[in-house]
């Protein structure tokens, strides 16, 4: 007899007493048969084969080598947990960095890759409880005395969790859900920083074209002043041809920035999920903000890194791989139980049915299968510990990337000091060798030098004040871009499991 099947006694035979009794659908199953089932289930206590976990030790330095000289933001807090680019003062950045969440499709992927890890953290729950089934048959017979047999029933099984098998794939299937939890924390901080540093190096673009257009307009007054120094005799043709070279050579520098800037806005309407032939951004006055960043020790990295959050749930999840695969060692149990009802007729389905139940354990238990068990342990333990390497590899990844970002801050912020010496020195030179020039001190071959010199020294200023920019934004990612682990528990703890 199949465990959970009903069963019923051929007509004109005895009913087997210990497996069935008649009684109106009114009555209720047996309490003795309830209670023998309460008590064996209540009996199978499940207990875990999965080692007891730990967080994997990585390698944690006392402090961070490059944070000498470095200067604290006030207040400590400044760090926005979420909108980390409102420290940029930009209200248009404000407004494209909110979108990037909800719009990128890289974002939106790892959205719907943690929704899947959270439905398979439900059907991995859905096996810790029983299986209910209906049934019903109506067979009719053909032979010398027409007769009809009706049948139906409700019936269950369960495989009580003895050996932790059911709950370690829970477990890690919720594990392997927070990893996805941590995957979609990266992306989005990935998209929002890549999105945040194109807009301020198209502000950069912006300024740098302020720049040359301006230059542009002050090569053109002095090849008019060349032009009549030649046609007064006082130039020599070559100051008109220098000039005119000067002249062409910024109009095509500013022709390769209007590409450059193009691209960039190209680039950032993909990151908000919008096609770039409908999409632009005015230039307005450039806001060179560089924020003070609060640092963290470097412990706390460990907490503030989704893409470290991450790879410490994939060890957790590898981990309880173990103890699901050194389950199979037990013997399966499963329990099952049915009870219907049964009739010769369909209307004596209701005025004189044969109550049937039945209630059965069942015991698998494998005795041989040529080392099957032992290297599924043995793979999933080598899972484990690739798990545990690339969380380590991971937290070193990180602590360069702040190392590298530290250092590149602090130079930069030197650099810039110097570039604005070299501003004013190349400014006032430029202005002199024009002065001269008018007097005819001079030739005009020191007058472009001069102007080309003060020209790279206004743009290489820019340039470093857009790079130190660009460098805090991947400094406020390198340190985790106001995430922390906690985070993740409060989403988790915000999208249960499906039941």
């Amino acid at each position: 007899m199949a465990i959970g099947d009903p069963w019923r006694a051929p007509p004109g035979q005895h009913e087997n007493p210990t497996l069935m009794r008649r009684r109106t659908p009114s009555v209720p199953i047996n309490g003795l048969i309830r209670a023998r089932v309460c008590a064996l289930a209540l009996g199978l206590a499940a207990c875990s084969t999965a080692p007891t976990y730990q967080a994997p030790v990585a390698p944690l330095p006392a402090q961070f080598k490059e944070v000498e000289g470095w200067v604290a933001a006030k207040p400590a807090d400044a760090l926005q947990r979420d909108a980390w680019w409102e420290l940029f003062g930009d209200a248009h950045l404000n407004s494209l960095a909110s979108k990037v969440s909800v719009s990128n499709q890289n974002v939106a992927a790892a959205v719907a890759a943690y929704a899947q890890a959270r439905a398979v953290v439900g059907q991995q729950r859905a096996a810790l409880f029983p299986s209910v089934s209906l049934s019903g048959a109506i067979r009719n017979s053909n032979s010398i005395t027409r007769s009809q047999d009706v049948q139906f029933s409700l019936g269950g099984t369960w495989e009580p969790d003895v050996w932790g098998r059911l709950q370690g794939a829970v477990t890690g299937a919720e594990a392997s859900a927070q990893a996805s939890m941590g995957d979609l924390a990266t992306a989005s901080l990935s998209a929002q920083g890549e999105m945040v540093s194109n807009y301020l190096l198209m502000r950069q673009t912006d300024e740098q074209r302020r720049l040359l257009a301006a230059a542009i307009k002050d090569y053109q007054r002095v090849l008019e002043i060349t032009q009549n120094r030649y046609n007064a005799g006082i130039a020599p043709r070559t100051d008109v041809l220098q000039a005119q070279t000067q002249l062409s050579n910024a109009q095509s520098d500013l022709e390769g920035l209007q590409r450059l800037r193009a691209q960039l806005e190209h680039a950032i309407a993909v990151l908000i999920g919008e096609p770039p032939s409908g999409f632009s951004i005015s230039p307005i006055e450039w806001l060179p903000v560089v924020p003070d960043v609060p640092m963290a020790i470097p412990s706390e990295l460990l907490q503030r890194r989704p893409d470290i959050a991450a790879a410490e749930r994939r060890v957790a999840s590898a981990n309880e791989q173990i103890g699901i695969a050194r389950s199979a060692y037990f013997p399966s149990i499963t329990l099952g139980a049915s009870e219907g009802v049964a009739a010769g007729t369909v209307a004596s389905l209701v005025s004189s049915p044969v109550a049937l139940w039945s209630i059965g354990v069942s015991m698998t238990q494998t005795i041989f299968n040529a080392g099957l068990v032992k290297n599924r342990i043995a793979g999933a333990e080598a899972a484990y510990e690739v798990a545990v390497a690339r969380y380590r590899q991971t937290v070193l990844a990180a602590f360069q990337s702040v190392e590298d970002q530290l250092v590149a801050t602090r130079v930069l912020a030197q650099q810039e000091l110097y570039l604005s010496e070299a501003v004013k020195a190349a400014g006032l030179a430029e202005q002199q060798q024009l002065n001269r020039y008018r007097a005819g001190q001079v030739s005009f071959l020191e007058v472009s030098a001069a102007q080309t010199t003060a020209l790279n020294a206004r743009r290489a200023l820019v340039q470093q004040q857009g790079n130190r920019q660009v460098s805090s934004v991947a400094l406020i990612q390198s340190l985790g871009g106001g995430w922390t682990v906690d985070d993740l528990r409060h989403i988790s703890s915000q999208n249960p499991s499906p039941k």
